[in-house]
């Protein structure tokens, strides 16, 4: 925990361009005061889903600062020590990884990628809603 009173959470995924952007971005909203979320890859796309910002937009959620970013950021002496690691896909949560200074408690919650949904534009956005809801339900612990 920062010296404010505020935990790091770290959201790992493969790619980092659909999951962990969703889930940094509603974490750190419905969070606010209490979590500070970062969502890093172990092989980063270039960049973040469409059509993770959009719906993110369509919810009035900042998505300015929301990148595809490599976890490599985080091992650094500089990065943030993180209080929890989530990995959210399948194939990370496989991932050797780093060591995480500060000891965090580690978890996995399996989100199916919906990245990889393909069809027409109703199929692909509809997935989207998956990992939100499952986000939802997470974050519910911030609010006991």
């Amino acid at each position: 925990m920062t010296e404010v009173g505020i935990y790091n959470v770290l959201f790992l995924c493969t790619g980092n361009s659909a999951r962990s952007i969703l889930a940094e971005a509603l974490i750190d909203h419905w969070g606010k005061s209490r979590f500070k979320a970062s969502g890093p890859a172990v092989f980063p796309k270039a960049t973040a889903n469409p059509f993770a910002l959009d719906l993110l937009e369509k919810a009035h959620l900042d998505t300015s600062g929301l990148r595809s970013k490599s976890w490599d950021e985080f091992g650094k002496p500089s990065a943030p020590v993180m209080d929890f690691v989530i990995t959210v896909c399948d194939q990370a949560a496989g991932e050797v990884c780093p060591v995480w200074p500060g000891n965090p408690v580690t978890a996995h919650w399996g989100v199916p990628d919906p990245a990889a949904v393909e069809g027409t534009q109703l199929r692909k956005s509809g997935r989207f809603v998956t990992p939100i809801k499952r986000s939802r339900a997470a974050s519910s612990f911030s609010r006991a």
